[in-house]
């Protein structure tokens, strides 16, 4: 897997030589518009990436949920744009460009390359006096269909037709501000964008896999999990979970806001089914190496559906609270004589129990001591990771 890693970068590093991305003069000619290249060739690298990432994902040979997004922060993004491009135009370089101009020994690029781990290393010892700022106006996983309410297709079609149309305009550009012969170029750049064009329609046209087309494709393996009983765990084990400082815990309350108002775990957030979906990208922030999913509902039933969803998916660690709050209520109620059971036919996800007041969390069997209860359980909490980050930025 290293070597991959090895030959991957060195394509990468030698496509951006033979570029010219390791000559400042080249580089900073793109401000004055009388060369293009990095434009060209860093928006074709991007709009190529994004049609194989889609494609595949339409195919179901890439599970896009897999893939990290960086966060977005738009008030800090924008700024540290701003500063990279005039530290652009006055050095000539960006941060990956420089450690491509200082690995053919330039001595600007190496120049550069210092100067940019002085800036981290400035930045590291300076953030904590305007960290507000820089972790403010978050948005999380936040990508072009998010901020156009666009399908996934659509956004890619869109986005090759506006990149088609600044490497025309910058090939105008190129030919008024530096003399450029147009005819000599390569005719052969029309065959590649019809292609793109082509690949995006079919991207439309098959559209982005469904939860349910997920689950389809998962059902063979995930339902024997279901079945074996290995992701419903034992209100004792959510008990001692919740008492565990060493993992983020996340409880996920999926029943009605009536039922949830009657009574829940403290902790608990309530997130309807309906919602489900929209806060996946959400919870995909989390980190996966400490983070836990515990869906509760009155019983199993929404519990499990919802667990299909979030397993499909791609959210790791997702278990679901055995028996549901009516084995919870079964198990902490310890006789509260304000909580009395009631008969509820079996498989219709019910509450049985009756409250004399709608108090949520404030019973004592909603946030019962992990030192007053010894229960017997087999422990089935496996952490599970996810991907990692990739990596981005210019060069």
């Amino acid at each position: 897997m290293y070597l991959v890693y090895m030959a991957i970068g060195f394509a990468f590093g030698y496509v951006l030589e033979i570029s010219g991305f390791a000559i400042s003069t080249k580089l900073a000619a793109q401000f004055y518009f009388k060369d293009l290249t990095v434009l060209k060739v860093m928006f074709t690298a991007i709009v190529v990436a994004m049609v194989l990432i889609f494609g595949a994902s339409a195919l179901g040979l890439l599970d896009y949920n897999l893939i990290w997004v960086n966060p977005t922060y738009i008030w800090s993004g924008i700024l540290g744009g701003l500063i990279m491009g005039f530290g652009f135009i006055i050095g000539g370089f960006c941060p990956g460009t420089s450690l491509v101009s200082m690995a053919t020994f330039k001595i600007d690029g190496l120049f550069f390359a210092l100067g940019g781990l002085f800036g981290i290393f400035l930045f590291g010892e300076t953030v904590q006096y305007f960290e507000d700022f820089w972790n403010g106006s978050y948005l999380g996983r936040f990508t072009l269909m998010d901020w156009l309410g666009l399908p996934a297709g659509i956004v890619v079609l869109l986005v090759i037709l506006m990149a088609l149309i600044m490497f025309w305009g910058g090939e105008q550009l190129e030919h008024l501000f530096g003399g450029r012969d147009l005819k000599k170029e390569p005719r052969r750049r029309y065959a590649g964008a019809a292609a793109l064009v082509l690949v995006a329609i079919l991207v439309l046209v098959i559209g982005q896999p469904t939860s349910a087309e997920k689950w389809s494709r998962l059902a063979p393996t995930k339902e024997l999990a279901l079945a074996a009983r290995d992701v419903q765990i034992h209100p004792g084990e959510l008990l001692a979970t919740r008492a565990d400082d060493a993992i983020n815990l996340v409880m996920l309350d999926v029943r009605s806001e009536a039922d949830y108002n009657q009574f829940h775990i403290r902790g608990a957030r309530h997130l309807p089914q309906e919602q489900v979906e929209a806060v996946i990208p959400e919870l995909l922030l989390e980190p996966a190496e400490n983070t836990v999913y515990v869906l509760m509902s009155n019983d199993e039933t929404a519990a499990t559906d919802t667990w299909k969803t979030m397993v499909a998916q791609s959210v790791p660690n997702v278990y679901i609270l055995e028996g549901g709050i009516n084995r919870w209520l079964e198990t902490f109620n310890a006789g509260d004589p304000q909580i009395t059971p009631t008969p509820v036919p079996p498989g219709n996800d019910l509450l049985g129990y009756t409250f004399p007041a709608a108090l949520g969390d404030r019973y004592s069997a909603a946030d019962p001591s992990p030192h007053e209860w010894e229960l017997e359980y087999t422990p089935k909490i496996q952490l599970q990771q996810k991907r990692g980050p990739s990596g981005g930025g210019c060069g």
